[in-house]
């Protein structure tokens, strides 16, 4: 089987064929594409049940696809499902939709997205333990794809989902939805909440043992005090950021957006204008910030006296 690494666990969806789930890096949405295409013949060759497995394994396809900003590929690896999608098992129906609303969503039409994302919390949460990580999934969609007023109570929803799920991958959610709860209640501007929110997201990817996550966790938790006044110590966390990161050979921009802004802030206006500029040249190159948030950048710009 070429490509299936050899220590793969196994579905239990088919013989021999991988648990692709597990083989997901969203750090790397190509090379993942590029593994789960190498799992797709040997899985269609395979009988005993792998049809539920190979629709559920293009729509992860699709959504590397999407992730790679390759929407239209998206569409037709997604329409390759969507054709027996009625004689499906109810876990890859949701799986569909749940990618087909992702990839409109991803692609500007949030509109489009929605229906996708609340058929399948309506098919998926009262679907079993099976079903509990995607109709979570699909709660916390609705949130992204929701107006302002509504995201907070989809968020609320997903959270309570996760808090009584039986499967631990389900439970799994609740980081993540803390991490939402807390940029809700930023956007609403009750900052003493979204700090809250984002310190346990800290303490508890401190706990995970997970460097990354755990920077980007600290990260939320300095923004936070930012903007509840506590700028001084704010920026004893993006300068602790900044070195780790630069010691890693892979600096911030986030963090140096930070460190313009509290700077800025507490008064010293050269030294923010220099870390602004540096947040605009990495943030520029990323194509989701480019794509989504142009006025951001362009901020960035004029703060950071960029021509």
């Amino acid at each position: 089987m070429t490509g299936i690494p050899a220590n793969a666990s196994m579905s239990h969806e088919g013989d021999d064929l991988p648990d692709f789930d597990e083989l997901w890096n969203y750090d790397d949405p190509e090379g993942t594409g590029r593994r789960f295409r190498e799992i797709l013949p040997v899985a269609e060759r395979s009988g005993n049940g792998a049809g539920a497995y190979v629709a559920e394994l293009l729509t992860q396809i699709a959504r590397t696809e999407g992730l790679s900003r390759h929407f239209e590929e998206a569409h037709r690896t997604l329409d390759r499902v969507e054709v027996g999608l009625a004689a499906l098992p109810l876990r890859a129906r949701v799986r569909y939709l749940l990618e087909r609303g992702r990839v409109f969503r991803s692609s500007g039409e949030v509109e489009r997205s929605r229906p996708y994302f609340l058929q399948a919390w309506e098919l998926g949460s009262p679907g079993g333990e099976d079903l509990e990580y995607h109709a979570i999934d699909a709660a916390h969609m609705m949130a992204i794809a929701s107006p302002a007023e509504e995201k907070l109570g989809w968020e609320m929803k997903a959270l309570s989902f996760a808090e009584q799920a039986r499967q631990p991958r389900a439970r799994s959610w609740i980081i993540s939805l803390y991490n939402n709860m807390g940029w809700s209640y930023h956007d609403m501007g009750r900052h003493d909440e979204a700090l809250n929110m984002f310190t346990r997201v800290y303490n508890l990817r401190k706990e995970q043992d997970d460097q990354v996550e755990t920077r980007i966790a600290h990260w939320m938790v300095g923004k936070g005090l930012r903007y509840v006044g506590r700028v001084e110590e704010a920026l004893e966390i993006q300068r602790g950021l900044e070195r780790e990161w630069d010691a890693d050979g892979k600096p911030s921009g986030y963090v140096y957006e930070e460190l313009g802004e509290d700077l800025f802030v507490l008064g010293h206006s050269a030294e923010a204008r220099r870390y602004f500029a540096l947040a605009y040249k990495h943030l520029s190159r990323d194509p989701w910030v480019a794509a989504d948030e142009p006025d951001r950048l362009e901020r960035l710009k004029q703060l950071g006296g960029v021509e």
